[in-house]
């Protein structure tokens, strides 16, 4: 794999963590009626996850580039 598509891969890796954080403390604040709070977390969350799959989609292109067809 490229360095170029792994760099991506990371990058989605810390955004979909992030996302997956977010997610927990939306889950939290439902629990505790906080529904507002809980949005917010919500919309952070899918956020994050909207800028992990634009890594994810980079990361393919650098593949493809590398080992496509030539």
């Amino acid at each position: 794999m490229s360095k170029k598509a792994a760099k991506h891969h990371k990058k989605a890796s810390v955004y979909f963590t992030q996302a997956a954080l977010h997610h927990g403390e939306a889950a939290k604040n439902h629990e505790a009626g906080n529904h507002e709070r809980a949005a917010h977390h919500n919309e952070i969350a899918h956020a994050h996850v909207i800028d992990a799959r634009e890594q994810v989609q980079e990361a393919r292109k650098a593949y493809t580039k590398d080992h496509g067809k030539k």
